[in-house]
């Protein structure tokens, strides 16, 4: 009734080209140039300083980050127990209540 129909792969339609062919190259030797331009020295770099400042506001932003991720990792894992819990006393009281229900009949 139903048979699936293989698709069928027409010839390409666009202009087709033929590979290129690549041919070896000579690799001409240049003569050396007179004595290179001097090099300058790169910048040294410079060291980051601390200020007392700036130690306290790391630290408390650090801190404030580890408390918010602590927060919400918490809360994550109380909705987790929550609602496993929610769903043993579900399996626990529908049976219970079907088989009530069954007896009262």
């Amino acid at each position: 009734m139903l048979r699936p129909k293989d698709p069928t792969n027409p010839m390409p339609t666009g202009i087709v080209t033929p590979p290129a062919v690549i041919e070896p190259t000579t690799i001409a030797q240049h003569p050396v140039a007179s004595a290179p331009a001097p090099v300058t020295p790169a910048p040294a770099r410079t060291t980051v300083q601390l200020t007392p400042g700036a130690v306290v506001a790391l630290v408390g932003g650090g801190t404030a980050v580890v408390l918010v991720v602590g927060a919400v990792l918490v809360s994550m894992l109380l909705a987790v127990a929550i609602t496993g819990a929610s769903l043993a006393i579900c399996a626990l009281v529908i049976p219970s209540l079907i088989t009530a229900d069954a007896k009262r009949s």
